[in-house]
């Protein structure tokens, strides 16, 4: 009985979600009903040990850690343990490991139709755009110099430092915050319109040439490169359709000539 419940996928994944709920619900500082879940905590730790235990048991000890799934949960298993003997104390962070074992839902990911047909795609798609992702990078490198260079004195909280100026740049790119970064530089400083409208045609440029089209263009390779595969197969369909069109329109003219 103890080997069925243990050892099946369904119900540890059930008991390892609950925890993350329990975890989850832990993290939030004034959290009512606290001493519940921390005694629900730790009764999933007791729970996880019986698991490893039982595996160890009929699996041995060489079988149960050929299996990598298998040493994450005992090395997670073991860093869980001192949550029992010290719950309120900066170790009871270590808890929040436990939600990683998680990434075993990724086990799902195999019940996707087409999935190595899936992933084939998804590495050409990225293989692809790489040239056009590290052309941004480099775009957003020379604006990010250009701009602490022109508005860090004014805006340092956006353009302070080169690595400040990266970040905004790109979040310029991806079209988030492209009317407060300019507002926020003119309302800093004293100018006039002309400045002003020089400062609006300067950020317009840059979410025009690596937002709108620099980003829409990488997007573009990668669906491309994506559904590449469905337009080959397609094409060779048409293909296929129009040599028999091709040879049932020879085979009327000879039906006709005879």
């Amino acid at each position: 009985m103890l080997k069925k419940i243990f050892f099946s996928e369904k119900i540890m994944m059930l008991a390892i979600t609950l925890n993350a709920i329990v975890i989850f619900l832990l993290t939030f500082p004034n959290t009512t009903c606290r001493n519940l879940l921390l005694q629900l905590d730790i009764f999933f730790i007791f729970l996880f040990v019986i698991e490893a235990n039982i595996k160890l048991f009929y699996l041995k000890t060489k079988g149960y850690f050929a299996d990598k799934w298998n040493i994450f949960d005992f090395l997670v298993t073991i860093l869980s343990l001192p949550v029992l003997f010290f719950p309120t104390s900066i170790l009871s962070s270590i808890l929040i490991l436990r939600t990683f074992r998680l990434f075993r839902l990724l086990k799902l990911l195999e019940f996707i139709p087409n999935l190595k047909h899936l992933i084939v795609g998804l590495i050409r798609a990225l293989k692809a755009s790489v040239l056009v992702l590290i052309s941004l990078l480099g775009f957003n490198i020379v604006l990010s110099i250009l701009t602490t260079d022109l508005f860090g004195h004014i805006a340092p909280q956006y353009f302070g430092n080169p690595l400040t100026s990266c970040y905004t740049i790109f979040q310029l790119f991806t079209l988030e915050g492209w009317a407060e970064v300019p507002q926020a530089i003119i309302e800093a400083g004293s100018f006039s319109t002309a400045q002003i409208g020089f400062i609006r045609l300067y950020f317009v440029l840059i979410v025009c040439s690596g937002g709108i089209f620099g980003i829409s263009l990488a997007n573009a390779i990668f669906v491309d490169e994506m559904t590449m595969d469905n337009n080959l197969d397609l094409e060779r369909k048409i293909d296929n359709l129009s040599e028999k069109i091709e040879k049932l329109q020879l085979q009327l003219q000879q039906n006709k000539h005879e």
